[in-house]
């Protein structure tokens, strides 16, 4: 599994605090504008037009990206945001953190555990179903760049909610899409199924979607099954799943997690 091109040392992360942390002051901005009614948005915009002219000594032309400029430096003020310096201090133990498998539930010898510190940043993760959230977020916290997708709007806006909590919004797009009929333009490197997204379609639309994901993968790309449990009608059992895979290097499953299996595209 290992041998792949894909696994080699770490670079170093492409994106610095400072990027991060005007992320996360976007953010929380955006979200505290949305909780604000017009009238009490365009009361800080006429508060931040007698500032700036008072500010200056100099007759000033105030443009609209001045003034919300300043918007934004007032709602900074009122949310008491942390500094730069406050704010990477708690962010890089954070980070630290999230890129333990256990913050999210995971065992350390769960095969996505195993894959995501080792796998580089400048590839793209898939990761389909709800089940399968925990794998996203430890993905997009060791720097990855992961497209989540369900077909149920409940888990993806679950999903953004918690990538947002967690500070990690701009590593993971979440998105609602009809399994077996169309699937976002994408080019990943690993694709992380819930079994669940197999079982609720039927058989022909499975194929289409498997056959669809493995010519979308990158060559050396891993398909990582969580689990393949069997529906009533057996057609979702483990060796039925993996037949998909006949060209592909399917890897022996651990006897830790019998219902996992990996597979390598040549």
């Amino acid at each position: 599994m290992l041998s792949s091109p894909l696994f080699r040392p770490r670079r170093p992360q492409q994106q610095s605090l400072r990027q991060e942390y005007a992320e996360f002051l976007e953010q929380r901005i955006e979200e505290y504008k949305e909780q604000l009614s017009r009238e009490d948005l365009l009361a800080i915009a006429d508060e931040a037009v007698r500032e700036l002219e008072m500010a200056s000594e100099e007759q000033l032309v105030l443009t609209e990206v001045l003034v919300l400029e300043h918007v934004d430096r007032l709602i900074t003020q009122r949310l008491d945001l942390p500094s730069f310096r406050k704010w990477r201090n708690r962010h890089v133990k954070l980070r630290h953190a999230q890129r333990d498998p256990s913050y999210w539930g995971m065992k350390s010898r769960d095969p996505v555990a195993k894959l995501a510190p080792r796998l580089d940043e400048t590839h793209s993760a898939l990761v389909l179903g709800e089940d399968a959230t925990p794998a996203a977020m430890l993905l997009a916290a060791c720097d990855w760049q992961v497209l989540f997708v369900d077909p149920t709007l409940a888990a993806v806006e679950l999903v953004e909610k918690l990538a947002a909590t967690e500070g990690l919004a701009s590593r993971i797009q979440a998105l609602v899409v009809q399994l077996g009929k169309w699937f976002p333009e994408a080019r990943p490197s690993l694709v992380v199924f819930d079994p669940k997204v197999l079982s609720d379609l039927d058989a022909p639309s499975r194929v289409r979607m498997l056959d669809a994901l493995k010519q979308m993968t990158s060559r050396g790309g891993i398909h990582c099954f969580l689990a393949t449990q069997p529906s009533d009608d057996g057609s979702l059992a483990p060796a039925v799943v993996r037949a998909h895979y006949s060209d592909w290097a399917t890897h022996h499953r651990s006897t830790e997690f019998p219902d996992c299996f990996l597979s390598t595209k040549p």
